[in-house]
């Protein structure tokens, strides 16, 4: 791979799930694609689906079948409402959930939201070899993922330990 102290630019997909914007209105996806190559990554590909969970679900699957990706970040769809569908669209993919993602979003969201973050069904995990986390819609909430949990973690500078030193052994068995 690398030498422990040195960036590792990553391939990430970004995906916005909603009824209501378009991508000049995408103020949650724009902020994720400017997020992650301020922070040296590469966007690989974005685009912005109505939430049906199966156009989703043909998305992220596409995504995640193709090797050069490495990441996929997701906007929307995690609430409650009866449209939203981001984790019965995407959950069935997983290889591995990654509970501690949605724990720790929750908790850090819990300092700026407080209890509304019982709302969110925000979760990450493993489909392919490759990462998928999905966010609310908000693009604060958004920003909270990314500035918390994401940019460390996806920086293989990071210590003691960061999701990019894993990839080398994901598809071991």
């Amino acid at each position: 791979m690398t030498a422990k102290n040195e960036f590792v630019s990553l391939s990430l997909c970004v995906l916005t799930v909603s009824d209501s914007r378009t991508l000049e209105t995408d103020a949650s996806g724009q902020f994720l694609v400017d997020a992650l190559t301020e922070a040296g990554h590469r966007l690989h590909e974005r685009k912005l689906l109505r939430d049906d969970r199966y156009a989703i679900r043909a998305q992220v699957a596409a995504w995640i079948a193709d090797a050069a990706v490495h990441g996929v970040l997701i906007t929307g769809g995690t609430g409650f409402t009866g449209r939203d569908s981001t984790p019965e669209a995407v959950l069935p993919l997983l290889d591995k959930e990654m509970p501690g993602f949605g724990e720790l979003f929750r908790a850090v969201s819990f300092e700026e939201i407080g209890t509304s973050s019982l709302q969110s069904r925000a979760f990450a995990g493993l489909s392919n070899q490759t990462f998928v986390f999905a966010l609310p819609g908000s693009t604060s909430a958004c920003r909270t993922a990314w500035e918390k949990l994401l940019r460390v973690q996806l920086d293989a500078r990071t210590r003691p330990c960061n999701l990019v030193g894993l990839l080398p052994r994901l598809g071991e068995h």
